[in-house]
């Protein structure tokens, strides 16, 4: 089993596992699925994600490996997809590095570029999962605010209320949120978006920054520059936006509406991991409003 074999036969990788023909090293892959690098034959490495307990849910590593395909078609940083199969998905190995200005630079002229490249819809044409979530991604031809309100902020209101890691006060101001954004003006047409570009979903290599981990989607491009500051925020932030701004400026007021694109992921998050991230949520939901009524 080497590279040319494997790309040849993806389909046989799961039996050279589970016959132990492959040196398999566990890593670390985040919080929804067990990761391991593969040692082949020839002496190179794969990376490659499994479900950790029974079956993925349906079409879980599919999304994924479109969502990748989709990507890199646009010429986006993403690592190549070797396998995409229903309870596996392998890339390339990628070997990390420390960030550093001149990467962050380049990783802002490719987001951009990415961006450019547009999408037919809001949504993807495939089921679609955030971190261990569904989510709804039937295409939708907008406008953007009755989208942004509807398939990725009231499903994971909804779920985040029910495991009551939101209040029903919290409940009450995210609504007001929802309402707003259906008369909201932003004309901006869907691009061609990571979907879940918390600074995470970032691989620093020693020659550029890779964007892994995809919910690969049509949405507003202000939400993955807004996820890049969450959670302590991407390394070189500032050289990111600035390199983005200088091909693909933003619209005035984007800074204000930052809140606003994070409340997705941030309702991800109670939804998932529950009320750890409450006070999160209403800060940036608070914000939101101000920015939009």
């Amino acid at each position: 089993m080497d590279q040319a074999y494997l790309r040849a036969h993806p389909e046989h990788l799961p039996t050279f596992l589970t016959h132990q023909r492959i040196r398999e090293t566990p890593v670390g892959g985040g919080s929804v699925s067990a990761a391991s690098r593969l040692t082949l034959d020839d002496g190179t490495s794969i990376f490659a994600k499994t479900w950790p307990h029974g079956d993925p849910p349906a079409h879980f590593y599919e999304a994924e490996a479109a969502g990748l395909r989709w990507l890199a078609e646009a010429g986006a940083p993403v690592p190549e997809l070797i396998v995409g199969l229903p309870k596996m998905l392998a890339t390339e190995w990628l070997d990390e590095a420390s960030p550093s200005a001149k990467a962050a630079e380049r990783l802002g002229r490719d987001l951009a570029a990415l961006h450019r490249a547009g999408a037919e819809s809001f949504g993807a044409p495939w089921p679609g999962y955030i971190g261990p979530l569904p989510m709804d991604n039937t295409p939708d031809p907008g406008p953007w605010g009755r989208w942004f309100a509807a398939r990725r902020l009231r499903p994971f209101l909804e779920l985040s209320a029910d495991r009551g890691a939101l209040t029903s006060e919290d409940v009450e101001l995210l609504g007001r949120v929802l309402s707003a954004l259906e008369s909201h003006p932003d004309r901006e047409p869907p691009s061609r978006t990571h979907g879940d570009l918390w600074p995470g979903n970032i691989l620093w290599s020693a020659s550029r920054a890779y964007l892994i981990d995809p919910a690969a989607q049509g949405a507003h491009r202000e939400t993955d520059l807004a996820e890049l500051a969450l959670f302590d925020g991407a390394p070189y932030l500032d050289r990111i936006l600035a390199a983005y701004h200088e091909v693909h400026p933003l619209a005035d007021g984007w800074r204000a509406r930052v809140p606003l694109h994070q409340l997705h992921l941030l309702l991800v998050h109670t939804a998932a991991f529950g009320a750890a991230y409450r006070n999160a949520v209403t800060t940036a939901a608070q914000a939101a409003l101000r920015a939009i009524t």
